[in-house]
């Protein structure tokens, strides 16, 4: 999968963060009101898989719903493709935004970027002012292939899991909608990846 000599972590005191332009890593970044501070058990573990259970339960405003503001999400995350970053999956659900990215540098920054160009066009299209998206992220990179096809077919699959559409390429503000990894299995022909 790639040669982890240039790996980074970073904490902010909050998540732990891993920065490697050679590994490929899905990053969830949520609204601000899509989950409660009480996530019970500190065990962290635990915590993200109640932060995880809040998400998929569409809870807060779900402004991401809006297809106004899908479409600015799904505009942030297309601007620097092929250039900053490459884009192997995403998936705009109504109170979250799942990304599978490879060749990324500055995670952080480039989660940044996207959530700062983003909440402008939200506030705008939602008519409000404040905060959009939660401070933190989550953010795993791929331990090899099989994990990676793992993780494209956990994110584009995801509205079909919560419900929204019968098939992934329904789903308009995804990779699978837009053409992509649609329905390959992990497993599947290599992704042609280092």
């Amino acid at each position: 999968m790639g040669d982890y000599l240039s790996i980074n972590w970073r904490s902010r005191g909050y998540l732990p963060h891993f920065d490697s332009d050679v590994a490929q890593q899905h990053i969830v970044i949520s609204l601000a009101d899509a989950v409660g501070d009480d996530l019970g058990p500190n065990n962290s573990r635990q915590r993200i898989w109640a932060f995880d259970q809040a998400l998929d339960r569409g809870e807060g405003t779900c402004l991401l719903a809006d297809p106004a503001c899908a479409a600015a999400v799904q505009e942030a995350l297309l601007y620097h493709d092929a250039e900053r970053y490459r884009l192997l999956a995403w998936c705009v659900m109504p109170n979250h935004v799942h990304v599978v990215v490879d060749a990324v540098c500055d995670v952080g920054d480039t989660v940044r970027r996207w959530k700062t160009w983003s909440a402008r066009a939200i506030n705008c299209a939602a008519n409000k002012t404040g905060r959009v998206w939660r401070r933190e992220y989550f953010d795993r990179f791929a331990r090899d292939e099989h994990h990676l096809r793992t993780m494209i077919h956990y994110v584009e699959n995801n509205p079909v899991a919560a419900g929204l559409v019968a098939a992934p390429e329904e789903w308009q503000w995804s990779s699978a909608g837009c053409g992509g990894l649609a329905g390959q299995e992990p497993g599947g022909p290599s992704l042609g990846l280092p």
